[in-house]
């Protein structure tokens, strides 16, 4: 059965407004498709509350807190780090509400270790990236955090079947040495594949340790992190599925048919001539390449579709029932 969600974050600051509305648009789907509802990251709150702030605040025993710069490892916790946790306690609470006597699929969104790694600095030097053991040690931290955190989603809501989605933007320049040092005059060595897998699989283990169903990694608008992916034994790849080039279908492909699920973020939908969603135009984003590369039509049942991230609300809520309406075209060619 064709599946629905979104990517995490979302526009405004009610983290129990943002909840309700995607628990009402997820919630109850239209038969032939199954609503994975997600935790909302509400990034228009500050850097306390986006992906790389909620992944820092729930790093265990290794404090941050916000330099000129962004964040950055520090000797005892402080006032963003205090700010940044609250926040995450808040989105919990919200959750508990909107979800109150829901049983069924929860996708927790959460910044990758190596995304965390490029983009957190030492408390003295350059990025954690930098040293090899500072971003083993942010991993392991990572992973015991958010061991923590499901363990907090459980409890808020009992029902919940937990998939991690683990945003992993970064993880395309750590591989290809593209991430700047700190002062911007070069880059850091690259990460080998092997490594950089190795740092997913450790957050990987925890979370399936701590009930996660499934752990899926998002490598953005690149498949060049795909490979790491496959190494951490991730059970799905998310990427941004516009002006993908055949060449990374084809790496989709070798994935899919090895038994790894896609989830493919769309694009916002187009528009019709007289001013409507073109439905058909939004899920042939996912079916013509699909087609055209060669992979079965039944396979199309075991793909997840996640709506484009939005600037501003009605466009949110939008996007959901947009992405809603494309997974009803997909799951009709499926089942075709």
């Amino acid at each position: 059965m064709t599946a629905v969600t979104g990517p995490g974050p979302w526009p405004g600051v009610d983290a129990l407004e943002a909840q309700n509305v995607v628990l009402g648009e997820l919630g109850s789907p239209p038969e032939g498709v199954t609503g994975m509802p997600f935790a909302v990251v509400l990034t228009q709150r500050g850097p306390w509350s986006d992906l790389l702030g909620r992944a820092v605040g729930m790093l265990v025993d290794l404090p941050v807190e916000l330099g000129p710069h962004g964040w950055r490892l520090t000797g005892r916790p402080g006032g963003d780090l205090v700010r940044s946790r609250s926040y995450l306690r808040d989105d919990v609470d919200a959750l508990a509400v909107a979800a109150h006597g829901w049983s069924g699929p929860l996708v927790v969104p959460v910044c990758g270790p190596v995304t965390t790694a490029a983009s957190v600095d030492l408390a003295r030097g350059d990025r954690v990236l930098s040293d090899p053991g500072a971003s083993r040690d942010v991993a392991e931290s990572l992973a015991a955090g958010v061991v923590d955190h499901l363990a907090s989603l459980r409890r808020a809501v009992p029902g919940a079947h937990p998939t991690l989605l683990l945003h992993e933007p970064a993880l395309a320049a750590a591989i290809e040495a593209r991430v700047p040092t700190f002062s911007g005059r070069a880059t850091l060595r690259a990460v080998p594949v092997q490594v950089a897998g190795e740092r997913i699989a450790a957050v990987a283990a925890a979370a399936r340790s701590a009930g996660a169903g499934d752990v899926v990694v998002h490598t953005g608008s690149s498949l060049v992190g795909l490979p790491a992916a496959l190494a951490a034994g991730a059970d799905g790849v998310a990427v941004e599925i516009k002006d993908l080039p055949a060449a990374g279908w084809e790496q989709l492909a070798g994935a899919v048919e090895a038994g790894t699920a896609l989830w493919a973020q769309l694009a916002p939908a187009p528009r019709a001539p007289g001013g409507g969603v073109d439905v058909a135009a939004h899920a042939q984003q996912l079916l013509q390449p699909w087609s055209r590369i060669g992979l079965a039509t039944a396979r199309l049942e075991g793909v997840v579709l996640m709506a484009a991230v939005a600037d501003g609300a009605p466009a949110a809520r939008s996007g959901l029932a947009d992405a809603v309406q494309a997974a009803q075209r997909v799951a009709d060619r499926a089942a075709g």
